[in-house]
């Protein structure tokens, strides 16, 4: 796949493409409707597949106060729509300038002139230009002015009726349900970050845990989770206490993952751990021995849990 950060001065070979247009936060089932879609135009039309995409995700301009709520942080969504088949990703750089602009002038501008597009593919809910005024029946009107194909995926629904959506995914996480967010996503929530140094508290009580950042990750609720991380390409049952560790006085969020029978040096590398089940909430304990007590509890639900679980799937 192709990445470009500019609808401007695009190589000819990319441009006149069938291009599936949202944020994808997430890039959830919902989302993989919309790009395949864009997949099966391209094909049948013998043109670019294409995706573009706005980076930042524009709640961070709009909304900087939200603190972090990404699904999927850049780098994360790149791979997983990578996976979905696309040949061309275009990147967005979005700012205040770019809020400003007109719905028609966004699609003059960047889906005529910067893409050239020949079919534009976006969901039902999807809302652009200044005001969040552009909507799908515009993008249909303006698609007969610029002589552009348009499809308005509608809204995909789970076999209990539920839509997907990043906002219920969202919801999910937050109150401790990776199941059903997986549901939604088609695969477990992942935390994607680098192993950095803290302070080898586990390691001096007989559980040595990788200390990963979190990053723009949203934070789901905290407690310790049933997790697998994914290893020089080996996936591992581990379990993992994301939080502030009461029982030590911490206010720093942390996420901290102990692997099953591992040994090996993680720091500096960057560590892919799926939120596989939620075990229990944070609690504080009394003493050092109360925690050990609940760590080890905690570690032989999580093996049960994931022993029940068929290996990872994610790309």
């Amino acid at each position: 796949m192709r990445l470009f950060r500019t609808h401007q001065n695009l190589p000819a070979d990319v441009r006149g493409s069938a291009v599936a247009v949202g944020n994808f936060d997430g890039v959830h089932l919902g989302h993989q409707a919309v790009i395949g879609e864009a997949g099966r135009i391209a094909k049948a039309s013998g043109i670019p597949w294409a995706v573009m995409t706005f980076e930042p995700h524009p709640r961070t301009v709009f909304a900087p106060e939200v603190g972090s709520f990404r699904l999927t942080p850049f780098p994360v969504k790149a791979r997983l729509i990578e996976a979905l088949g696309p040949e061309v990703l275009f990147v967005i750089p979005f700012d205040a300038d770019l809020a400003r602009v007109s719905a028609r002038s966004f699609v003059e501008e960047v889906l005529v002139h910067g893409l050239g597009a020949r079919h534009v593919i976006c969901g039902h809910d999807f809302a652009f230009g200044q005001g969040r005024k552009g909507t799908p029946e515009l993008l249909l009107w303006l698609g007969d002015e610029f002589d552009f194909g348009f499809t308005c995926v509608q809204e995909v629904r789970d076999g209990g009726g539920e839509g997907y959506s990043s906002t219920r995914i969202r919801e999910y996480l937050r109150r401790g349900e990776p199941t059903s967010a997986a549901r939604l996503l088609g695969r477990p929530f992942e935390i994607e970050g680098e192993v950095i140094a803290g302070d080898q508290r586990g390691r001096t009580i007989g559980f040595p845990t990788a200390n990963v950042a979190l990053g723009e990750h949203l934070r789901p609720r905290f407690g310790v989770y049933a997790v697998r991380a994914l290893v020089d390409s080996v996936w591992r049952d581990a379990v993992a206490n994301l939080g502030k560790r009461p029982t030590f006085g911490k206010l720093q969020e942390n996420f901290e993952v102990h692997l099953f029978d591992f040994a090996g040096d993680l720091y500096g590398k960057t560590l892919r751990v799926e939120l596989v089940d939620f075990i229990r909430p944070e609690m504080k304990f009394s003493g050092l021995d109360q925690l050990k007590a609940q760590i080890a509890a905690d570690g032989v639900a999580a093996r049960t849990l994931l022993a029940n679980r068929p290996t990872t799937s994610s790309q």
